[in-house]
């Protein structure tokens, strides 16, 4: 397992990553306020705006003083909630080191356009997968993974710090530290161990940002970079 902390890639087209900013503001407020809750209000808050595949698909409903909104809604809700404090901080950091360049070669708008969409998708991937389930689906992590497969493809050659097995600071291409992330979703998702995570949920998010950054990247934002800048 690693955690990145930084990449070399400078912004080329927007002055500030105000999208990422806010993205990690309103999760981190959200768990905050997720904190100042009782654990009976967390868990109807988790149990109403988690993504629920046994709701979403209507195979069963929730009691009414949970349902506190229409399923389908709950695909763009749950990303924004969090189970503890390592969820979360995985997800803001993956967030805050590759967001900000993604968000360079689409533009503000439609950055936050495609993290929704790949959260989207990452979230119904996991209920395909798991059709039978009635637990919550929450956190970032399908929209995290979207901005994964975007970055893989626009940046493979970029140079990214990132503690391996959390201990050990290398500086390696982006190409490889994303490929051997994806090797470790697959490898858990066909392992079976750590059920209780949601692999395909992760897989589908990474597909999304693969497909999208393809239709959404700027004019001037190429595949396979990362490219010099002419100086002024």
């Amino acid at each position: 397992m690693f955690i990145p902390f930084h990449d070399k890639n400078e912004l080329r087209f927007i002055p500030f990553q105000f999208v990422t900013i806010l993205l990690i503001a309103v999760n981190v407020a959200v768990f905050f306020w997720q904190g100042n809750l009782s654990d009976q209000a967390d868990t109807a808050l988790i149990m109403g705006a988690g993504m629920i595949p046994t709701s979403l698909f209507g195979s069963a409903n929730l009691p009414p003083q949970l349902a506190m909104m229409p399923p389908e809604l709950t695909l763009i809700s749950h990303m924004f909630l969090h189970g503890d404090w390592l969820h979360l901080t995985v997800n803001m950091v993956f967030l805050w080191v590759f967001g900000d360049n993604v968000e360079d070669a689409m533009g503000h708008m439609k950055f936050l356009v495609f993290f929704v969409l790949c959260g989207m998708v990452g979230g119904y991937a996991h209920a395909l997968a798991e059709p039978n389930s009635d637990l919550p689906l929450i956190g970032a992590s399908g929209a995290t993974s979207g901005i994964i497969g975007a970055y893989i493809l626009l940046y493979p050659r970029a140079k990214v710090w990132a503690l391996i097995l959390l201990r050990i600071p290398l500086r390696l291409p982006a190409l490889w530290l994303l490929t051997f992330w994806l090797g470790f979703q697959i490898f858990f998702v066909y392992s079976g161990m750590q059920p209780e995570t949601a692999w395909w949920a992760h897989l589908g998010g990474f597909a999304a940002g693969c497909v999208l950054v393809l239709i959404m990247r700027r004019n001037g934002a190429k595949l396979f970079g990362p490219h010099p800048v002419a100086a002024a």
